[in-house]
């Protein structure tokens, strides 16, 4: 295990200094993934137009990345089309998404597994073939769990950095090579007859396959909590991912495709190599020597790649695990993090046995196709999710807002989304129709998460469509533990009108009434959000307010009001106070309302993320907080909880604790008297 101050949550990276080259390395990590294996199964279908299939596969990844982008600096949550579907729809929705892309994450560790082996084989035929294979796939599948279980470094960065730049030099160089020597566009052209050679049917089954390049971007926007990159950074993430797709797809079918050409309605790629298609490349060329070199290198490449890729995968399934445990859309034990290391050991061993369970079959052209059923479920949620949220939340910041917007019906219409929803259905429709794996296997997989959502929510006595939480800390303490913890059931949240209200009134809604339900308890909670007129002592304390400032209120208000009652038994009250001075008026309210506690955001950014332990008067870490937390610190008679984002030149030196995820829960300060943190 690294050394713990490179870890946050589940030993990831925690702090918010990722920038747009490490997001590029996640996304294109899978890139490089599904050439090494998709490309024999795209040719198998479409034959010579399997560049034209990668482009569309290119296009389609274009829209894909506009949309979660704009969707992941919407809301910074862990978790892809998930979240966005919560916020645009309801939990309902959200799960679906997030149960299609749980299947994905696993198929995705399985391919690699097997893939990889038969890239083994090159230097080792056994590695290829029989109970070895099978043993080999099933080890690195074992392999990667268990790397999952002990966390996410650092260290574990800078290598997957270095691996997507070393594999996209040789990616464009065999690009290069190749199309000097292979490229013939009559040898491309040649056996196309469209609608036989491929028939309609393959064709449009290839393109639903194409869409092995989406996964990436799950696991990229869940990174979204923790990563610091501009607007301009976020429009150049977008460009060079989506050109490098259009590149290294698109060039390497071009060189497959001329390099073992079509003949009689058939490649050799659909062969042996159908499972180590770029090796078929390579051992296309005349001289001897350079296609040795060139498989033992590209073998090499590969195979460090997809285990790579794999391990990608089972990070983005235990972040999206973890989010749908802690949000009750599967049983919160699944979520159960292991006291050592901090992540969700549970469900990294189911997800190993299931993907163990998937590489026994041995077939890639199944495992792909069934692949691109839960990959398209996703994007079509993203899509439409994005569309909605246009409507539904207009004017809240969006960091990155995608290009190419019409008016429509009195809100900003994204095309690409529109777009791109519109392709994703039709190619959801044509793996349906036309994979029967998919078709059973995928509907299947969907069905008993469905009912395993219903019966879960139905026996806890929990609405289908509301969200419903636990306390994170649930996931890592005993009940013991929790029980002397305790819950709140009135929480006071002074609401200031900027960015931070959404996060402190989740942070809230966590905290209050569903917080204690693990332990049968189905009291409701209040939380009561409070806007404060500070009004200046040259003016009456009942001086006429502007219009401005009320209207700003009432939006501010009601706004709080939606997010709080996200939650279930939650009820949220809403309250203006006039005053001199706003930490006194926060203290005073406190007191008069008797509420349990106070949820409160820092004025400014901090030196912490997700909130900090701060004692009282004197407290070291007075400097971390403005002039009103340190008064309601100071002087408040109940529990003080304080949530802030991170100050991005800060966070090296200052890094968020464990007990603290996702930036969505602060420590608890109480009274004057200076608190261990739990």
């Amino acid at each position: 295990m690294d050394a713990p101050e490179d870890q946050g949550w589940g030993g990831e990276i925690s702090r918010r200094t990722l920038g747009s080259p490490v997001l590029f390395a996640v996304v294109y990590a899978s890139l490089a993934a599904g050439v090494y294996f998709s490309l024999g199964v795209v040719a198998d279908y479409a034959l010579g137009l399997t560049p034209v299939i990668f482009l569309v596969g290119a296009l389609l990844f274009g829209l894909a990345a506009m949309t979660y982008v704009e969707g992941a600096s919407l809301h910074q949550d862990r978790g892809g089309s998930t979240v966005f579907a919560r916020y645009a729809f309801n939990e309902l929705w959200s799960f679906i998404a997030g149960w299609a892309i749980l299947l994905d994450y696993v198929i995705l560790i399985a391919v690699c597994a097997v893939s990889a082996t038969n890239y083994a084989a090159a230097f080792y035929d056994p590695l290829g073939e029989g109970y070895v294979e099978l043993a080999l796939s099933l080890a690195i599948v074992a392999g990667v769990a268990l790397g999952a279980i002990r966390g996410f470094s650092a260290r574990r960065i800078r290598r997957l950095a270095f691996l997507v730049v070393a594999d996209l030099v040789l990616q464009v160089g065999l690009i290069i090579l190749g199309l000097a020597t292979f490229f013939s566009f009559d040898v491309l052209t040649a056996p196309i007859d469209l609608g036989v050679t491929p028939t309609w049917e393959d064709l449009i089954f290839a393109l639903g396959v194409a869409t092995v390049v989406l996964i990436g971007l799950e696991s990229a926007s869940g990174l979204s909590g923790e990563v610091g990159v501009d607007r301009r950074g976020l429009r150049r993430l977008v460009t060079t991912a989506t050109g490098s797709v259009a590149v290294v797809y698109v060039g390497i079918a071009l060189v497959a495709l001329t390099a073992v050409p079509v003949v009689d309605g058939k490649t050799a790629l659909r062969g042996d190599d159908l499972v180590a298609p770029v090796l078929g490349i390579t051992r296309a060329f005349e001289q001897q020597w350079l296609a040795d070199s060139l498989t033992y290198v590209f073998a090499a490449a590969a195979v460090l790649t997809l285990i790579e890729a794999a391990a990608s995968a089972m990070l983005g399934l235990s972040r999206l695990g973890y989010s749908l445990a802690l949000n009750r859309q599967i049983p919160s034990g699944m979520g159960r993090l292991h006291p050592t290391f901090g992540t969700p050991f549970i469900l990294i061993g189911a997800a190993g046995v299931i993907a163990g369970a998937l590489v026994l079959p041995q077939d890639v052209d199944f495992l792909v196709g069934l692949y691109a059923f839960g990959a398209l479920i996703g994007l079509m949620l993203a899509h439409l999710s994005i569309i909605r949220l246009r409507y539904t939340e207009p004017d809240r910041p969006r960091p990155y807002a995608m290009p190419f917007s019409v008016r429509f019906r009195g809100a900003s219409l994204p095309l690409p989304a529109v777009l791109g929803a519109g392709l994703a259905i039709l190619a959801f429709a044509s793996v349906l129709g036309y994979h029967e794996g998919a078709r059973y296997v995928g509907v299947g997989w969907m069905a008993a998460g469905l009912a395993l959502y219903v019966i879960y929510r139905t026996t806890q006595e929990k609405p289908l469509t509301k969200r419903v939480t636990v306390r994170e800390s649930a996931l890592r303490m005993d009940r013991e533990e929790l029980e002397e913890l305790g819950a709140f059931g009135t929480i006071l949240v002074p609401i200031f009108g900027n960015d931070l209200d959404d996060d402190i009134m989740q942070t809230a809604g966590r905290l209050a009434g569903e917080t204690h339900d693990d332990f049968d308890s189905e009291e409701g909670a209040l939380i009561e959000a409070l806007w404060i007129f500070e009004i200046p002592m040259s003016l009456p304390i009942d001086a006429r307010l502007p219009e401005e400032r009320l209207k700003r209120a009432r939006a501010a208000l009601g706004r709080a009001k939606a997010v709080g009652e996200e939650y279930h038994g939650v009820e949220v009250a809403t309250a203006t106070v006039r005053a001199r001075s706003a930490g006194r008026a926060i203290v005073d309210e406190a007191q008069r309302r008797g509420v349990e506690a106070i949820v409160l955001a820092a004025e400014e950014p901090t030196q912490i993320r997700g909130g900090a332990l701060l004692g009282g008067r004197g407290g070291a870490n007075e400097g971390f907080a403005g002039a009103i937390t340190k008064y309601v610190l100071a002087k408040a008679t109940c529990q003080v909880i304080l949530t802030a984002p991170a100050a991005r030149e800060q966070d090296a030196q200052h890094r968020p604790t464990p007990e603290t995820p996702g930036g969505d829960l602060g420590a608890i300060g109480e009274g004057t008297s200076p608190m261990s943190g739990r």
